[in-house]
């Protein structure tokens, strides 16, 4: 897997600002939350929104502040304290205050799909990112972190958001642009993810999210 793009860090993190408002449009609606872009910008700009439930727009919030989190953070590494921290923040509106940067002791079931993912460990999971970072190329490494973390569903709820900001810190730390579900492409994706739940079986979903959903820029010399 080749990188498709080749950005300083500077050139991401400023990409990374930029879309910011976009990027947390995608993944609401990649979580079921019904806004439109212009709701999500004024909910990101603290203006009234009408048809929007405070609980959404909380949501939205959150969203936000995982970003800034995120960006604050890009020199950290990537191990459980940043996954704990990352979790904290997106699912305050999801789970009780005990759960919230909880890796899970319960069984917990995926909607549109029989698989149940085993409980985890904190030393099963430390491990597990220790040998994902070792993959060379920083495209295919955010890539397959993103999926394993998916997959396995390390905390109660809101693992489809960790294992998207997992998967952005790797590309914006390496240039390698910007992890987002368009909103067209929400229903493919989440039935490519089903399936990958289902059978462990990557390559199709790893090729799709590769073709549309990663975006940057590319700068002229």
């Amino acid at each position: 897997m080749e990188d498709k793009f080749h950005l300083s860090r500077e050139e991401s993190i400023l990409i990374a600002k930029k879309y910011l408002k976009e990027s947390v449009y995608r993944s609401a609606h990649l979580e079921g939350i019904q806004v439109t872009f212009p709701q999500t910008e004024a909910i990101l700009e603290d203006a009234m929104v009408q048809n929007v439930t405070s609980k959404d727009i909380c949501k939205i919030c959150d969203l936000r502040d995982a970003w800034e989190y995120l960006l604050l953070h890009l020199d950290e590494p990537l191990d459980l304290v940043f996954l704990e921290n990352i979790h904290e923040i997106i699912a305050k509106e999801d789970l009780p205050w005990n759960y919230l940067g909880k890796i899970r002791d319960i069984v917990v079931r995926i909607s549109g799909t029989s698989f149940m993912p085993e409980i985890p460990s904190s030393e099963e999971i430390h491990q597990s990112l220790i040998n994902l970072l070792s993959i060379s190329n920083a495209t295919e490494r955010a890539i397959e972190t993103l999926l394993y973390l998916m997959r396995l569903q390390p905390f109660v709820d809101g693992n489809k958001r960790v294992a998207t900001f997992a998967c952005n810190k790797i590309l914006i730390e390496n240039g390698c642009g910007i992890f987002s579900v368009p909103v067209e492409y929400t229903q493919t994706f989440s039935e490519k993810l089903v399936h990958y739940y289902t059978t462990n079986e990557s390559s199709d979903l790893k090729q799709f999210i590769y073709d549309y959903c990663i975006d940057g820029i590319t700068f002229s010399s």
